[in-house]
């Protein structure tokens, strides 16, 4: 039986989590089909859009993406700190870049509300949206909804453009989030569609990458840095800082170097026809955690088909069991061989 996603999400176990949405009978729905001829590569850059926008009006942090052909990836983090600092004003402004709000508040917002139930009423309103605006589902709910109706009426037809809602993987600790945004950012290297972390269109990596080489580089090179690395999709979509050395609510608690060391070492050693050689000594991140190697490789190697609605060690899986009353758990025996326990993601 699917589980309900208001057990799946709960801040109090991570504000992490890892969501799929795939197209209707795995069709090349945003790709190139090889059976009619037809592409539709250029849907994907609608997903890079909307994920642009929404990550602006949401509460929610965009800590990797990857747009494939018929599927794209996104592990989001649920930012309650930045929402609940929001002022009432601000959460109407945002609501309404997405939604009409209803007449009562456009006449909020243009100062025609004089009486103390009208002003009642839109602060009622404004504290249901502002839980909706660090809600998941209300984030793929906008982001797949508006892409199903773009590429119904540019194929002139109705019907579901998805399989379902969305599949949704809480992942529950460091090693779960690392090995989940590695799994993301290395599908189009897996996927054979190519062959460096530079040149996988339409992942954070790419993102990361071109962005950080840019800031890098002196004036008189920056544009040519920029003309040799920028995918040849445009992508803004602001992505979750590394903050090494920091806490974990104020972002992703590792060095976005190391990380890009862990992604590409991790590439070159699931790729057998990848170019290079696996180093002998293991990335740094691998080091603090205190994982081996064959255990990670093993993790990133086949996350979605190990793990279910949960991801992380054995006890933070038998804590949520017994919250919800439950007597097991998809996954555990998985997750009791690969994950130590150690890394908690909640402060």
């Amino acid at each position: 039986m699917t589980l309900a996603r208001k057990y799946q999400i709960s801040l109090s176990d991570t504000p992490y989590y890892h969501c799929i949405s795939r197209c209707v009978r795995r069709a090349f729905l945003c790709g190139k089909d090889s059976y009619t001829g037809k592409s539709y590569e250029h849907r994907k850059q609608w997903v890079a859009d909307k994920l642009s926008q929404l990550a602006r009006v949401f509460a929610i942090d965009v800590c990797s993406y990857a747009v494939m052909s018929n599927h794209f990836h996104g592990v989001l983090k649920i930012n309650q700190a930045k929402a609940d600092a929001w002022s009432m004003e601000e959460v109407l402004e945002r609501w309404t870049q997405l939604f009409s709000g209803g007449t009562l508040v456009q006449r909020y917002k243009i100062g025609q509300c004089k009486t103390k139930a009208e002003i009642n009423k839109v602060k009622e309103l404004a504290d249901v949206w502002r839980e909706r605006l660090m809600d998941i589902s209300w984030f793929m709910r906008c982001l797949n909804e508006s892409i199903a109706r773009q590429a119904n009426a540019e194929d002139k037809c109705t019907g579901r453009f998805w399989e379902g809602r969305y599949k949704c993987q809480a992942l529950l600790d460091e090693q779960a989030l690392l090995a989940c945004m590695a799994y993301v950012d290395l599908n189009p290297v897996r996927a054979g569609i190519c062959d460096t972390l530079e040149a996988s269109e339409f992942t954070s990596i790419a993102q990361r990458l071109t962005e950080f080489t840019t800031k890098l580089a002196t004036p008189e090179k920056s544009k040519k840095k920029l003309r040799d690395l920028k995918p040849k999709f445009s992508s803004d979509i602001p992505l979750a800082n590394f903050v090494a050395g920091s806490q974990t609510l104020q972002g992703i608690p590792y060095s976005l170097t190391d990380y890009f060391e862990l992604v590409d070492w991790t590439g070159r050693a699931i790729r057998d026809d990848k170019r290079g050689h696996i180093p002998m000594s293991e990335p740094k991140i691998l080091h603090k955690l205190g994982i081996g190697t064959e255990t990670w490789l093993e993790t990133v190697g086949n996350f979605t088909h190990h793990f279910h609605t949960y991801v992380g060690p054995e006890d933070k899986l038998k804590t949520i069991c017994q919250q919800q009353q439950k007597k097991w758990l998809t996954g555990v025996q998985v997750c009791r061989r690969l994950f130590s326990g150690t890394n908690s993601l909640v402060t």
